[in-house]
C-alpha cells in the first residue's frame, strides 16, 4: 500500500467555539481524539506507513502518535511526521513532505478533519493523480465538480453549485512531479495553484464514491459525527 500523508497543520478555528483547548485533529469523538478514529479506519483500509503534516500545537499531536505507536494494535504500523516552522498552506505542506521523505513515487494524501466511509484502496490503485469525489445531497458548502468521463473538468464554486452533487472529498493520488515548478518552503494552495492546472491540462482523474462523508470543521457537523459515533455508527451520517 501508499504511503499516506495527513494534513494535520491547520489552526481549526471555526471549531474553537467547542473545542479551545486542544488541536482540531485531536478534538474528543466517543473518548478519543477525532484522529484516533480515522487511524483505526485507514489502517483497516490497508495504511501502514503514515507520514503527519504539522504546525499548529504539534508537540501534542506527537505526544498522541508516540502513545499510539505503543499500542499492539498499531505494531508494525510507521508514524513519522514533518513540522512546519511557518504555515505553508496544504500544497506547501505536502512540497514540503516530499522534498523532506525524498519522496519519488505517488502518494496518498488526506485531511486530518474529515471522515470519508472507504476509498483509500481505489485511490491507491491510480496511477495518475486522481481525486477522490463523493456524492452529497448538499455541495453548496463544499462546492462541486464536473467530470469528462474519468475526468475531472471544472471545479464548481460554492455560491454556483446545486444542491446534490459530487465534492472533493479531501482525499487524494499525487505524483511528486506535480510541484516541480513551486520552491520548497513556499506557502501555497494545492487546490487552487495546482489542480487548476492539471485539470486545464486533462491530468486529474476521479474516483467516484458513494459513501459516509463529513468534515467536523463546524461545530455542527463536529457534533453530528460525535452523535453518530456514540451510536455506533449505525446510521447514515
Amino acid at each position: 500500500m501508499k504511503p499516506l500523508m495527513v494534513l494535520a497543520g491547520g489552526f481549526g478555528t471555526r471549531l474553537r467555539s467547542l473545542v479551545s483547548d486542544v488541536p482540531k485533529p485531536l478534538a474528543p469523538v466517543a473518548g478519543y481524539p477525532f484522529i484516533f478514529h480515522l487511524i483505526q479506519h485507514w489502517v483497516a483500509q490497508g495504511i501502514n506507513d503514515f507520514m503527519f503534516l504539522l504546525h499548529y500545537e504539534a508537540p501534542q499531536i506527537e505526544s498522541m502518535l508516540d502513545d499510539l505507536a505503543r499500542r499492539p494494535e498499531f505494531f508494525g504500523i510507521q508514524f513519522k511526521v514533518v513540522v512546519e516552522k511557518i504555515p505553508l498552506g496544504t500544497g506547501g505542506a505536502i512540497l514540503n513532505a516530499v522534498d523532506y521523505f525524498r519522496m519519488s513515487k505517488g502518494f496518498l494524501v488526506a485531511n486530518a478533519d474529515t471522515w470519508l466511509g472507504a476509498g483509500v484502496e481505489q485511490l491507491a490503485k491510480e496511477t495518475s493523480c486522481a481525486i477522490a469525489a463523493v456524492s452529497v445531497p448538499n455541495s453548496q458548502r463544499y462546492g462541486s465538480l464536473k467530470f469528462e468521463e474519468n475526468k475531472i473538468s471544472a471545479f464548481v464554486e460554492k455560491s454556483m453549485s446545486e444542491e446534490k452533487g459530487y465534492v472533493n472529498s479531501g482525499l487524494y493520488h499525487l505524483l511528486p512531479e506535480i510541484f516541480d515548478e513551486f520552491e520548497v518552503g513556499s506557502n501555497f494552495s494545492i487546490e487552487s495553484e495546482v489542480f487548476p492546472r492539471l485539470v486545464e491540462n486533462r491530468q486529474l482523474s476521479v474516483v467516484k464514491l458513494n459513501e459516509s462523508f463529513i468534515d467536523i470543521g463546524i461545530p455542527e457537523d463536529y457534533l453530528k459525527f460525535c452523535k453518530w459515533m456514540e451510536l455506533g455508527k449505525v446510521h447514515e451520517l
